[in-house]
């Protein structure tokens, strides 16, 4: 157990660095956020969120967005049963807001944040930086690769989803 926990962890560490090595741009550049998304296997939760919040489309538009990406990791964090209620066709409204809550009009690069900085996101509400160290949070979710150019935006990668009026 302890050896399979150390390569699940070593995995982990590769994936992640993958997405912040410097030449990210030249990797997703010809990608948009949505198609970038669906090519990483643990955003896969995002991805069935976007479409089941009807969002792909909006995503995939000109932009420019910085998205704020939870993994499926901090989707699984949320309370048991959270996620499969809010992908019921009954709860797209409350699924879109809380989607829209990681989304930031125009690039926003973790070079330009400084801490306490707020942004407005798409869902209208603010979410507030705390930069300290070379790390970023975001409303209290770390952000775990940051600077990810899609053609259309920016993604960094968070590891707790982040909800409106937390």
């Amino acid at each position: 157990m302890k050896k399979l926990l150390s390569f699940v962890a070593l995995v982990t560490f590769f994936v992640t660095s993958a997405f912040t090595l410097n030449n990210n741009s030249e990797i997703y550049a010809d990608e948009d956020i949505v198609d970038l998304a669906v090519k990483t296997e643990f955003l896969s939760t995002l991805v069935a969120a976007v479409q089941a919040g009807e969002l792909v489309d909006v995503l995939k538009s000109d932009g420019p967005f910085t998205v704020f990406a939870p993994t499926n990791e901090a989707f699984a964090k949320l309370p048991a049963g959270t996620v499969e209620n809010l992908l019921k066709p009954e709860n797209k409204a409350q699924l879109q807001a809380v989607l829209t809550y990681h989304v930031v009009p125009g690039k926003v690069y973790a070079k330009d944040l400084s801490d306490g900085m707020t942004a407005k996101t798409a869902q209208g509400s603010d979410v507030t930086f705390k930069v300290y160290d070379g790390k970023v949070k975001v409303n209290g979710a770390k952000v775990t690769a940051a600077d990810i150019e899609a053609k259309n935006g920016v993604v960094h990668v968070i590891d707790t989803v982040i909800l409106p009026g937390m």
